[in-house]
């Protein structure tokens, strides 16, 4: 691992598993990261990130620690050890007060929300996903969709606008997903990495169930006990009984991560001395 270079601080929005392949892939590049996320996120895919240190107070992903600090007043000396990166879950506003990022990375991936203009927030703003507009409400955006230029580094203008279906895995593509159909709290008794079956009960929202809608793995759910909204994507299964990706990076990711840490080197080399 790289030596810490403390003097340069880079804040990420967003615990997912972009957001968390963009964080390990910086950090072990040498960079001081900070995580910010809200204090019960809907994410899914929790073994493929960092998001159940908020739950746990602590998580691995491929051999990088994260840990939740809860006084603001800790940050400086958890970035100066780079032992873990840190999740903080406080007001962002009040997180960019003290932490005063020269960067700031947004990869939250609200696919269907216009982010609100990033720049003017760091010196070098960075937006991951579909509505990001280069040298308008970010510096640079990164391209997410699958395709040859994911993990392009975009200086001017649009990234890809938002896909219809997501990517196929042996036939299956929406129907791997299930998405809240009311409002309410999340309830499983069931753990990412379960073999499920088609038609079998996996959570509910309240009083109302959720059936699993094919067979194979549990690569994405929900936490327990956290509230939903209505259409937030609550359940994920891989139809790879054998070969399911379920933890760890994936190679979207990772591609995306190297896009991000590209486009922050190269800023680096320009405007840091």
């Amino acid at each position: 691992m790289n030596r810490s270079k403390p003097n340069l601080r880079i804040l990420i929005r967003g615990a997912n598993d972009i957001g968390s392949a963009v964080a390990h892939r910086l950090y072990t590049a040498g960079y001081s990261i900070v995580i910010h996320e809200v204090p019960q996120p809907t994410t899914t895919r929790r073994r493929m990130s960092f998001t159940d240190a908020i739950f746990d107070e602590h998580a691995t992903l491929d051999g990088v620690n994260a840990r939740l600090v809860k006084r603001l007043y800790l940050l400086r000396g958890e970035l100066v050890a780079h032992r873990a990166i840190p999740i903080v879950v406080k007001d962002f506003h009040e997180l960019m007060q003290s932490l005063r990022p020269q960067i700031l990375v947004d990869a939250r991936m609200r696919k269907h929300i216009r982010p609100e203009s990033q720049r003017g927030q760091a010196e070098f703003t960075v937006g991951l996903g579909p509505n990001f507009i280069a040298s308008e409400n970010v510096v640079v955006a990164i391209e997410t969709s699958w395709g040859d230029s994911l993990g392009q580094i975009i200086e001017h203008g649009a990234t890809n606008p938002l896909q219809g279906e997501p990517r196929e895995i042996e036939g299956h593509a929406r129907d791997r997903y299930v998405y809240a159909p009311i409002g309410g709290t999340f309830h499983t008794l069931l753990d990412i990495g379960d073999h499920v079956s088609q038609g079998q009960k996996v959570a509910r929202i309240d009083s109302t169930p959720l059936l699993t809608p094919i067979t194979g793995v549990l690569r994405g759910l929900t936490r327990d006990n956290v509230p939903v909204t209505p259409k937030t994507k609550v359940i994920e299964v891989d139809p790879r009984t054998q070969d399911a990706q379920v933890f760890g990076i994936g190679e979207r990711p990772t591609r995306i991560a190297e896009g991000v840490c590209t486009a922050v080197q190269n800023w680096e080399a320009h405007h840091v001395h």
